[in-house]
């Protein structure tokens, strides 16, 4: 079996090649993105740089019937709402490149889409949603990924396709650079302060925010690759499990591990950023993961473990 992940210089995708490369059964796992680090951790990866929405280049890396994608690449939500074209040819366009690539394979081969809690919205929408809530999304990240969830389900419904959908809530403790996303400061609120540096938050104490801890969010992604279609249904779109904090609990668990571990914090200064608050407080505050749970997808057991997690696994990263 081959395994294709797209958008793979992210951690989520690294964390998914690492366990799926453990696997008997893949012979070859390919890395795609527009930029793969030059020391990857593992030589058994094939790295490929790319562009996804080069049709003729996507179909060259679809190119087996017993394959399976991870389909990740995206632009994320505040550089989608800054630049509306790149966020269609890439998260649309692209999207519709990998389909088209599955769909001219022989048989119905798996992908699993990673969606997010940004296809909600608006005013109407309840603070909490289940998987068939209907989806208003007010930026264009959000619009580009409902109508994935939808060509995904439909391509599954001719047959073209085996898909599974799952609907991220924002993923923590991102290591690395902040990102382009209006959620990143929701690992940025950790990942700076433990690295001695200073935090800039762009929203208030009170905010609240859905998160998943990304140990959780991989298993989450690899359990749907996992799951019987039967168990599965006609909709593919599975809310992964997750929890509700604000920034305050937040910065309240990053200050009780920090004591516990000895660390001395870089500071967190308030900085409101109108743009950055308007996205986020238009997501909702709890999403029902019934259907994930009953999946045997794994949740977290606290933000405390999140940031043990994270420290387990990352260290006090140089930033």
């Amino acid at each position: 079996m081959k395994v294709v992940i797209t958008g793979a210089a992210g951690f989520l995708g690294l964390g998914i090649a690492k366990i799926l490369i453990e696997r008997d059964e893949v012979e070859s796992l390919v890395l795609f993105d527009a930029a793969i680090p030059n020391a990857l951790p593992d030589d058994r990866f094939e790295a490929v740089t790319g562009d996804i929405a080069d049709r003729e280049q996507v179909f060259a890396l679809i190119d087996r019937d017993d394959i399976v994608v991870f389909h990740l690449a995206s632009v994320v939500s505040a550089g989608g709402e800054l630049d509306f074209d790149l966020a269609m040819r890439v998260n649309l366009d692209g999207g519709r490149n990998v389909l088209e690539a599955l769909r001219a394979r022989v048989g119905a081969p798996k992908v699993v889409f990673a969606s997010s809690l940004a296809v909600f919205g608006g005013t109407d929408m309840p603070d909490a949603v289940t998987d068939m809530t209907r989806v208003v999304p007010q930026t264009t990240y959000g619009a580009t990924k409902a109508i994935t969830e939808l060509l995904v389900n439909d391509y599954t419904r001719k047959g073209f396709i085996d898909g599974r959908t799952a609907r991220l809530p924002t993923v923590i403790i991102r290591p690395g650079q902040p990102n382009a996303a209006a959620s990143g400061f929701a690992s940025g609120i950790f990942r700076e302060p433990l690295a001695g540096k200073e935090h800039v938050l762009p929203v208030g104490l009170d905010t609240k925010m859905m998160v998943i801890g990304y140990r959780a969010a991989v298993a989450g992604l690899i359990g749907l690759l996992d799951a019987d279609a039967d168990d599965l249904g006609r909709d593919r779109v599975i809310g992964l499990p997750n929890n509700v904090y604000s920034v305050a609990e937040m910065i309240a668990a990053l200050e009780a591990v920090a004591e516990a571990r000895g660390i001395d914090l870089g500071p967190i200064t308030p900085a409101p950023d109108p743009a950055v608050e308007a996205i986020v407080t238009s997501w909702p505050q709890a999403m029902d993961d019934t259907r994930a749970r009953k999946l045997g997808l794994p949740g977290d057991e606290s933000l405390n473990a999140i940031i043990e997690e994270y420290l387990e696994d990352f260290g006090r990263v140089k930033l």
